[in-house]
């Protein structure tokens, strides 16, 4: 199995990407690409620049997406939405295929410093990515990243690594009964 990997930030010290790593350790004996956003830098989205073409980086993540068999990502929550990387790539890859996640079965999760962990990114990504194309199969949302997340040892506290745990376990078998 092909795992695509990413966290919805361009940030050097991003929780989210933490958090990816994290639970790509329970995938270990898998394929797995795990992607930077800033390979992805592209101009700001706007009607005029498309007109004049899309950028080779849209069609990159794009094609990123074609040759895996599972996504999972975590996404950043800027002032209560998507960062604005990841909105531009996902702003660019629509205009060139609407189904950008293109049906692809995904882990979905968030976290942030607050105790909210990134659910307003996450309620709005669980209603608008399925729209386009994104099969999401199990979500997680991270509160209190710093209280809770150790980046030697993951997931400290033992409720939410438990959740965690149950929903990459629900999450791998779903994956494996629909292949």
């Amino acid at each position: 199995m092909k795992i695509l990997a990413f966290a919805g930030s361009t940030s050097s010290t991003s929780i989210n990407r933490e958090l990816v790593k994290f639970v790509l350790k329970d995938f270990q004996d898998e394929e797995i690409n795990l992607i930077d956003l800033n390979d992805f830098t592209m101009p700001v989205f706007s009607v005029d620049l498309e007109k004049k073409g899309f950028p080779d980086e849209a069609h990159n993540f794009l094609k990123k997406i074609e040759e895996c068999d599972v996504i999972i990502c975590s996404l950043a929550e800027h002032n209560r939405s998507y960062s604005s990387a990841f909105k531009n790539v996902f702003d660019w890859s629509s205009r060139i295929n609407v189904k950008v996640f293109q049906n692809k079965p995904m882990f979905l999760m968030s976290t942030s410093p607050g105790g909210y962990g990134g659910g307003n990114v996450m309620n709005t990504a669980k209603t608008f990515f399925p729209q386009f194309a994104a099969d999401i199969i199990e979500t997680f949302s991270l509160s209190k990243f710093y209280e809770n997340f150790d980046l030697e040892s993951g997931v400290i506290n033992p409720d939410m690594l438990q959740e965690l745990k149950d929903k990459i376990g629900n999450f791998k078998t779903e994956i494996t009964t629909n292949d």
